[in-house]
């Protein structure tokens, strides 16, 4: 199928605009490329200390420069059950390395915070940080330029996409992620968030509130809800870096073990191969950045990537920006029911046809780039396919080409909305963000008073006060890059989600963030200006009012006087607890959230 005039044009734009960028981007690409294996400028010192943690033949491969050396960068702790899968994998894709004519190394490890540990509290403002920390991490461990190919181990919210900056930094080489698969389905994620809005409204105590949660986030793997981490697995298979039908894989499966297997296998080959094509840098492209944000809203996934695109983007010379979201959104329908856009959880996406499906649907209408580069060669097609073992190897078959259950996933003829699940928001108050995907209808059309919060906390005590049984938009200023780190706010979610199914109407202003698991309440987000660089949330006052409409995109505040208003400044110099203060030159020099928001 031909592709959908709007993206063709759309795609043309970016390449247009980013010409220059890309066009040195790539120059300074090849040159490294055509240098041949990394090892050959390498006095004998350097590969001595490289190699002299590695077995004898290793050492003898290596020093001879006969066989690609892999580096694997990994994100494991035990401390996130979705990256507790890792532990044994260094071994395991060494021992497949060896199979495949190559030697693999652990070239370095990255931080992995986890967000929902740290939601609602200090840790959280480092959170999107770590994202920067991350791609120089990455980068560090890449820099010993003993590597002729990578495998990134990494799942959760701003660890992919940190991955992805700082692997593009060495775009020459052919990169692969390779994902540990979500945790078995426990209870629904309707249970759990009924459990957590009953704590909240003091129903039931901090026992129960902890086995229900327990029962939810039970056994190493990824959380099976779609949030960031999830977003982040379907972005990768869109985008051709991980194996198809690979993200939604079970831990400790035989099928999973195999496509480790198999994707160490591709990047051995690769890199013996030589080819320029299948490097990072010539999969990811203007044509791949359009169908990852394609898929984004064809999902409704996680607001954060309208921030990381951007970013990953630029690391790959790519420009793009909010209109380019805001007019694919117009476009692509909405095709999926994950929670929290839906009842059903990602296992229950993958058993209904999963990304295969969903690729094949979206590439059968002409709504996503077929001509891209993958790790598996030319053409996204090969991503309609899906991994089976018989006996005893993986071959693969052809996806269904129907849903196999359409409450969860549909076809582009039959959508669960004919636009997708983002919205861009704009008026006098600035730019925003919203996911609308899981908003009732009802609720998609907000006009009412402002209460201004000067902090989370303060919403949270005023609902137990009995403050807030009215009409209302929460308005949380100074959540932004430059003001704290720009923390998410899902703590707040259950608080309003509750005050919403009391038949008010309500919703959340603010240029902080929401998790990926957030939907429910309209929440205007990433706003920009942020307040700290005198946007005009900073000069929104209680008893303003405010219209937000999700239909439209409007996002303005009435009172003809705000513009009038003294800009309110708010101190972030004084940050101090948990190591935040050594952040306090990353926030002056950080970009905006439509930039990015990054301080490289």
């Amino acid at each position: 199928m031909k592709i959908n005039n709007k993206i063709e044009n759309i795609t043309k734009r970016i390449i247009l605009r980013s010409q220059k960028t890309r066009e040195l981007y790539l120059s300074q690409m090849l040159s490294q490329f055509d240098k041949g294996f990394s090892r050959s400028h390498l006095s004998c010192g350097n590969i001595v200390h490289a190699a002299a943690g590695c077995g004898t033949k290793d050492k003898a491969a290596l020093g001879k420069n006969i066989v690609p050396n892999i580096a694997i960068i990994t994100a494991y702790n035990d401390m996130l059950s979705a990256h507790k899968t890792y532990e044994d994998y260094p071994e395991i894709l060494r021992k497949y390395s060896l199979k495949y004519n190559a030697v693999a190394q652990v070239a370095g490890a990255v931080p992995a915070m986890c967000d929902g540990v740290t939601q609602g509290q200090p840790g959280m403002e480092m959170s999107l940080f770590s994202r920067d920390v991350i791609s120089l991490s990455t980068v560090l461990g890449l820099s010993h330029n003993m590597f002729d190919g990578v495998l990134c181990l990494g799942i959760c919210d701003k660890i992919v996409p940190g991955l992805l900056i700082g692997g593009l930094k060495f775009g020459h080489l052919p990169t692969a992620f390779v994902p540990g698969g979500p945790m078995e389905t426990g209870i629904s994620n309707e249970e759990k968030s009924k459990i957590r809005q009953d704590f909240a409204e003091g129903k039931i105590d901090r026992e129960a509130l902890l086995k229900g949660e327990s029962d939810s986030y039970h056994s190493p793997g990824t959380c099976t809800f779609y949030g960031t981490a999830n977003s982040n697995q379907m972005l990768m298979e869109i985008m051709g870096l991980q194996l198809p039908g690979s993200s939604f894989v079970n831990p400790v499966t035989e099928l999973r073990e195999i496509l480790n297997e198999e994707v160490v296998k591709v990047i051995a080959q690769t890199s013996i191969n030589k080819s320029f094509d299948k490097t990072l840098c010539n999969i990811v492209s203007e044509k791949t950045i359009v169908n990852a944000i394609i898929g984004l809203l064809a999902t409704g996934g996680s607001t954060n990537h309208t921030i990381h695109l951007i970013a990953i983007a630029k690391a790959a010379g790519i420009i793009i920006n909010w209109d380019d979201f805001s007019e694919l959104s117009d476009i692509i329908p909405l095709l999926t029911r994950v929670y929290p856009n839906g009842a059903a959880d990602v296992n229950h996406f993958h058993a209904a046809g999963g990304m295969g499906f969903l690729i094949y649907t979206l590439l059968e209408n002409g709504l996503l780039h077929n001509d891209v580069n993958t790790i598996l060669g030319f053409g996204l097609d090969k991503y309609t396919n899906e991994p089976k073992i018989k006996a005893n190897k993986l071959v693969w078959e052809e996806g269904p080409k129907k849903s196999l259950n359409e409450s969860i996933v549909r076809e582009v003829s039959n959508p669960f909305q004919l636009k997708s699940g983002l919205r861009m928001m704009s008026g006098n108050i600035g730019r925003a963000v919203m996911k609308i995907s899981a908003i009732d209808s009802k609720q998609m059309i907000i006009q009412a008073e402002a209460i201004v919060f000067e902090e989370q906390d303060d919403l949270i005590m005023a609902f137990k006060n009995n403050e807030l049984n009215k009409d209302f938009i929460a308005v949380l200023p100074f959540q932004g890059p430059k003001q704290n780190g720009m923390p998410e706010l899902h703590q707040l979610t259950p608080t309003l989600t509750i005050l919403q199914r009391r038949g008010f109407k309500v919703g959340l202003i603010t240029d902080g963030r929401m998790s990926g698991a957030s939907g429910k309440i309209p929440a205007a987000i990433h706003v920009v200006p942020e307040a700290r660089d005198g946007g005009l949330i900073s000069k929104i006052q209680t008893g303003d009012i405010i219209l937000m409409n999700a239909i439209t995109g409007e996002l303005k505040c009435i009172d003809q006087n705000v513009n009038n208003r003294a800009n309110r400044t708010k101190d972030n110099r004084d940050v101090f607890g948990l190591g935040r203060e050594l952040f306090f030159n990353m926030r002056a020099q950080v970009s905006s959230s439509e930039e990015g928001a990054s301080f490289l």
